[in-house]
């Protein structure tokens, strides 16, 4: 029964799969299919009121319509820029760096990228990123792609620590066996030393995700497809690596949960691109990408790049203007700005969270569920107000600001049926537990822990990127999991360092699982107009989110049984490099024959 019960749990996780990576189907079309079959296991199987399942969907579509609003703002603030002609003063400034493009992708997606996360969180890295990316030159699909895989490292500190604060501490907290185990110690003292074990974790595989990041992106969309055209950065993407982990495991260790991603992001700006403008660590060569002309169908997007070296319409503003790189930028400086403002001055945050500015929807259909929406509150809004701040700074005509507004809406309603459908399937999965019978998401845990045994912690980081896959959050997965891991932890005999090791490798598993969540994916690519792609980038994603749960797990293994296990994780990470260089496209493979 309980073997049956583990293979229903996993039938909505396999559905997504087949359909949206396998069969190469739309998010639509998959995560439609995923709801319905979920809504009928909740109800006929694990019992659970449909009271609950209405209450579950509504709440998924509330979260759906907040992602969407931070779509919008995302798609706005790109346009602005690109209809002022701000963006050829970015693009300039880049090339004054380096015009490399695998440089360009480790200072705007890891380095500003892991920055963003440190503040926001939620996705909003890949919304500001990414489209960023696509505005000087890069193929739609490179640029989503390259911001997914940085929603790792990060994301275990990501929106000032909330997946550690919030996720960690609410998932252990009213526990009477935690409690006990913890001794002395509070829950608030606890979760500290949770967050340092994180962050040393996160270190030891993070710093090698700039130079897979890099082999990815030469790999799928260079001119002779090869992880080796990436990996010839390497002496760059080590450093860039270094650069953020160590000032974010400092943090960490000396400050707390609230500043690693921010600090280690805005500290490795400083460091990297003084370097990178000397020409520290810079390959011989230079990468770009093909002539656009040779670019794939399935590279672009609806969103792109404007032409640079062509004339807009006579009533642009671009045409015949000069824009300072200080004043382009001004408009991600206002975002960095106003997203560290609202998540660290708690009398403005308290305020923009407070029951004043928040929509809220108590006890949907009475089952206990509860929706809420905080837009004052959103990065969307922020990323607005940025915009129209944009439209005095760089005096643009209304008729400019119009377009940009025209454009961001149809790219929003385009992504809608997507994350209308995936979100609420998240929530009801979530929901799914009734009297005496486990949610799904635990069904699933139980049935790995029982099958590995005292092997738990090999697995531990697999279901916390299990569990950020279906809900979309490193948070909700912690949520989940925590206690879980705990007790597991517990029931195989280790003492309260290994205990909480493996409360740990949850929280990296889930910031690993952030690469390959469906709706991330989602509303990463309605950002820069990429639909129906989701598979796509989902198995690529895919690569590097098997590299760091496989890593987390021999790590953990390694500090909780020593010997042998530190060799393995020193020779996965040497396979996973070695089998990259070693891939050949079929193109190479033809030239080599």
């Amino acid at each position: 029964m309980q073997g049956m019960m583990f293979f229903a749990a996993l039938l909505p996780v396999l559905v997504v799969f087949v359909l949206l990576v396998v069969l190469r189907k739309s998010a639509k079309l998959s995560m439609l299919a995923a709801y319905l079959v979920t809504v009928l296991l909740a109800w006929l199987v694990w019992g659970a009121p449909f009271a609950r399942i209405a209450g579950a969907t509504v709440n998924g579509a509330v979260t759906a319509i907040t992602l969407l609003y931070i779509v919008f703002g995302a798609i706005l603030l790109l346009y602005t820029v690109q209809e002022s002609g701000a963006i050829r003063a970015i693009r300039r400034g880049f090339t004054d760096i380096s015009p490399d493009r695998r440089i360009q992708a480790i200072i705007i997606a890891w380095m500003f990228g892991s920055m963003i996360e440190g503040a926001s969180g939620f996705g909003t890295p890949a919304a500001v990123a990414a489209p960023l990316l696509v505005a000087i030159g890069f193929p739609a699909m490179a640029a989503v792609m390259v911001t997914l895989i940085i929603q790792s490292t990060p994301v275990s500190f990501g929106a000032v620590g909330t997946p550690m604060l919030v996720g960690v501490k609410t998932g252990l907290s009213n526990s009477a066996e935690v409690t006990a185990a913890i001794g002395p110690a509070t829950l608030e003292q606890y979760v500290p030393v949770v967050a340092v074990n994180v962050a040393l974790i996160h270190t030891l595989i993070g710093f090698l995700i700039p130079l897979l990041m890099v082999g990815m992106l030469t790999r799928f969309f260079g001119r002779s497809r090869s992880f080796a055209e990436g990996f010839r950065a390497w002496k760059f993407a080590l450093f860039a690596g270094v650069a953020f982990t160590l000032p974010y495991l400092a943090v960490a260790r000396f400050l707390g949960p609230e500043f690693p991603s921010l600090v280690g992001g805005l500290l490795g700006l400083l460091i990297v691109i003084p370097a990178a403008r000397a020409g520290l660590f810079m390959p011989s060569d230079s990468f770009d990408f093909p002539p656009r002309a040779q670019w794939g169908s399935d590279w672009q997007g609806s969103v792109g790049p404007e032409d640079t070296d062509a004339e807009i319409a006579p009533h642009g503003t671009r045409q015949g203007r000069e824009i300072s790189l200080f004043s382009a930028w001004m408009p991600y400086v206002i975002v960095a700005a106003l997203l560290v403002l609202t998540r660290t001055v708690a009398p403005l945050k308290a305020w923009l969270t407070g029951p004043s500015t928040t929509l809220a929807l108590t006890d949907l259909f009475g089952s206990g569920i509860n929706a809420s929406a905080q837009f004052l509150y959103s990065p969307g809004t922020i990323m607005i107000i940025a915009s129209l701040v944009s439209v005095a700074l760089f005096r643009m005509r209304g008729s400019d600001y119009g377009r940009a507004w025209a454009i961001s809406g149809r790219t929003m309603i385009a992504a809608a049926p997507a994350l209308l459908l995936a979100v609420p399937m998240v929530q009801v999965f979530i929901n799914s537990g009734s009297e005496g019978i486990a949610s799904m998401p635990i069904t699933l845990a139980q049935g790995m822990a029982a099958a590995t045994g005292e092997a738990w912690p090999l697995f531990a980081p697999i279901v916390g990127a299990l569990g950020a896959f279906i809900a979309g959050s490193n948070t909700v997965s912690n949520m989940m999991f925590a206690l879980f891991q705990f007790s597991t932890a517990q029931g195989i005999g280790l003492d309260l360092m290994g205990i909480t090791l493996v409360v740990a490798l949850q929280a990296v598993g889930g910031a690993a699982g952030n690469m390959i969540c469906v709706h991330n994916v989602v509303a990463a690519s309605a950002t820069v107009g990429l639909v129906d792609r989701e598979g796509d980038l989902i198995r690529k994603t895919l690569i590097t989110m098997g590299y760091y749960v496989v890593q987390a797990g021999l790590i953990g293994m390694a500090f909780i049984q020593g010997g042998l296990w530190w060799g393995a994780a020193v020779l996965w990470a040497l396979l996973v490099i070695g089998a990259m260089r070693a891939n050949r496209s079929q193109r190479q493979a033809a030239r080599a024959m």
